[in-house]
């Protein structure tokens, strides 16, 4: 096609590799309008044609759709300002895309039911703000109207599924929602978390500094130190009881300061205390190394440390009273849907795998089932 020479129909699908019925579709939409016709009336076509039907199948396959088209070979609309609108939607439908492949690999490693599958596709489905709402609500559930600033707490317990998850973290967030929605878990987390603040405002009570109450206390003298686990003294992950699975040593991690999240807090000039659950990983984790049976003679020692730190932290004699205390904080906190709880959020957020408060929390309970009296 030279400059002002016209072509038929045929020549043109010719020139573009469409059919003439594809051509006559654009043509008849007035997308590649005929620029006459012949005495005969068949349409021609001008120079300009070849170019207009390259870009509109090009546009075509990237699925924009014909009226858009037409705008831009109108010039109603600039094609950067086309093809800008064009990828966020692809984008979108990206994710979907993702998101609905995440659900296929999950449900069939799953071998879920029909009613799992309705459930895991729902859940997934659910936008970052419905899924935020869900979350909130369990959190209100568990924290609400506490007397403490828990806003800490509630960020490190908050999951954020990625825009493109992989199928075990669509798997995890499902399971999570579900466990979420358990009222006897809210309020296992709540006597929780309520024990733990009458601690920390116990350990903030006004009291004599003396060598009792501050945050030192006999360690066995057989027993080593284990080192910091990986994932201490991030401000990423969970820090408290209620969700923590591993606490910073006062001798051998950084000395973070006080907040409403970490260490129960001392007057000024001392070190922020660790809680319950923290304590008992640190003392117990040698007993465990060592193989000592929770009822034998030999935990004495250990289960000794574990008191006389406690009753330190909360400025309490060690006496029956405080083991009581401690031994029903710590049959709450070792609730197996806490920890599946923190498995599942590092799946869902992308953390590395929590360690397993579990066995430590079921030695001190039964060292102290078997020596308290009550």
């Amino acid at each position: 096609m030279d400059g002002d020479t016209l072509c038929s129909i045929g020549e043109l699908a010719a020139r573009t590799g469409l059919t003439i019925k594809a051509i006559r579709f654009y043509s008849d939409r007035g997308i590649v309008p005929p620029t006459d016709r012949s005495p005969a009336g068949h349409r021609r076509y001008g120079p300009d044609a070849v170019a207009r039907l390259h870009l509109v199948r090009t546009l075509r396959d990237l699925g924009i759709d014909l009226p858009t088209i037409r705008r831009v070979l109108d010039r109603d609309a600039t094609l950067t300002e086309v093809a800008a609108a064009h990828a966020e939607a692809l984008a979108v439908q990206i994710r979907v895309l993702r998101l609905r492949h995440a659900v296929a690999l999950a449900v069939a490693r799953r071998g879920s039911t029909p009613e799992e599958t309705d459930l895991m596709h729902r859940l997934a489905r659910l936008t970052e703000d419905e899924r935020r709402r869900l979350i909130d609500d369990f959190l209100d559930a568990a924290f609400g109207e506490l007397d403490a600033d828990l806003t800490g707490i509630r960020r490190t317990m908050t999951p954020e599924l990625p825009d493109d998850p992989e199928p075990e973290q669509v798997e995890a967030w499902v399971q999570l929602a579900e466990l979420s929605a358990d009222p006897t878990f809210r309020a296992a987390l709540r006597r929780i978390a309520e024990q733990l603040i009458a601690d920390r405002t116990a350990a903030t009570a006004p009291g004599p500094d003396t060598a009792l109450h501050r945050d030192t206390a006999p360690r066995p003298d057989t027993a080593p130190r284990p080192e910091a686990g990986p994932h201490r003294g991030t401000a990423t992950r969970p820090d408290t009881a209620l969700h923590r699975d591993t606490a910073p040593r006062p001798d051998t991690a950084p000395r973070p300061e006080a907040g409403p999240h970490r260490g129960t807090a001392t007057r000024r000039g001392t070190v922020p205390r660790p809680d319950a659950v923290a304590i008992v990983r640190d003392q117990v984790a040698p007993a465990l190394a060592a193989g000592v049976d929770p009822a034998s003679s030999g935990a004495g020692p250990y289960l000794a440390a574990i008191t006389a730190r406690y009753a330190a932290t909360l400025r309490h004699p060690d006496d029956a009273a405080l083991r009581r205390r401690l031994l029903t904080l710590l049959e709450t906190a070792n609730d197996p849907r806490r920890q599946t709880y923190s498995r599942l959020l590092a799946v869902v957020n992308g953390w590395p795998p929590p360690d397993d408060p579990t066995p430590a929390l079921t030695w001190c309970v039964r060292a102290l089932r078997t020596r308290t009296p009550g």
